[in-house]
């Protein structure tokens, strides 16, 4: 039983990480726009949704116990706003400024979360976050697998949601923007305005995956979203396939699956003293696994699909 609700833990929180490479996979997979500060943008949606949803609190501003979904939905606005406005400034000039910017971002964000604690709480953080199914906790079983039931939702709903996407002519479009962007211009696309969209709406579900995560673990500190949580997500999107959905949630299960292993091996090997030393190990570890695999399959394991229009196999048909 305990190894069935430990599973259902650790798929959800896989989960979470699935719906981050989502968001990142519109916008690098998609689009080709270079986002280093996603610990920016997911942790700007935890705390968003955090402020709104938890009970009043005497040391900050917030605690308006408002529903969860309304928490999520405003994560995702806030994210979307943070993106626009980002996009806005950077989106015209040559794409290492949006690596610059978005980075800048993330520090700068991870500051106000530590230093603002009439806002964030500070270092110490913002507790009493509410749980769905919070009435179950007494169970942990059933609360762990009610929890993967919601997240595995999500993922499933933002899935079918870019799928139809990726296949509308809005995303032919941005696929034709990052391959060539001058004929792209010269058949009439605006490639700014439709990289803008792309970075808005990864954003937005970005900030999504922050306040998804933020209700499941209950808790939520500056700490969380260190440029870390940027590395270990770009890995999953290296890793899984970038620019393909299904490797984009691949990738988020397979390396945070890794990642977990590491941390309780070296947790058994290495004694109590030495053990924050050998943390680093995993990022050895993460390291190593994404040479082996751009060695071996330097797409991914699930590599981009490469589409025609289905009127060109229906000609060939024909003749």
């Amino acid at each position: 039983m305990e190894l069935i609700a430990y599973a259902a833990f650790f798929l959800t929180v896989a989960m979470t990480y699935a719906i981050i490479c989502l968001g990142l996979n519109i916008q690098w997979g998609q689009t080709g726009l270079f986002n280093v500060g996603v610990a920016g943008f997911v942790g700007m949606g935890a705390y968003v949704s955090a402020a709104l949803t938890t009970p009043d609190a005497i040391d900050r501003i917030g605690g308006f116990e408002l529903p969860i979904l309304v928490g999520w939905a405003a994560a995702m606005a806030a994210g979307a706003l943070l993106s626009l406005g980002v996009g806005v400034l950077t989106l015209r000039m040559r794409s290492d400024y949006l690596a610059i910017t978005t980075f800048g971002i993330a520090v700068a964000l991870q500051l106000v979360f530590q230093n603002a604690e009439s806002l964030t709480g500070g270092a110490f953080g913002m507790a009493f976050i509410p749980r769905p199914f919070a009435g179950m906790q007494g169970e942990a079983i059933l609360f762990n697998l009610a929890n993967l039931g919601v997240t595995c939702a999500v993922v499933l709903v933002l899935y079918l949601l870019l799928e139809h996407l990726a296949r509308s002519p809005w995303g032919r479009a941005l696929r034709a923007v990052r391959e060539d962007e001058v004929a792209a211009q010269a058949l009439g696309k605006n490639p700014v305005y439709l990289r803008l969209q792309a970075f808005a709406l990864g954003g937005a579900i970005m900030a999504l995956a922050g306040a998804v995560q933020a209700h499941f673990i209950g808790f939520i500190a500056p700490n969380n979203y260190l440029p870390m949580m940027t590395f270990q997500v770009w890995a999953m999107l290296i890793v899984g396939g970038s620019g393909n959905n299904r490797g984009a949630i691949l990738g988020a299960v397979l390396v945070w699956a890794i990642w977990a292993l590491s941390g309780a091996l070296i947790s058994e090997l290495f004694p109590a003293d030495q053990q924050a030393r050998a943390a680093s190990l995993q990022i050895v570890i993460i390291g190593v696994m994404l040479c082996i695999i751009l060695l071996w399959r330097p797409q991914g394991i699930l590599p981009e699909v490469r589409s025609v229009s289905r009127h060109l196999g229906r000609r060939k048909k024909e003749q």
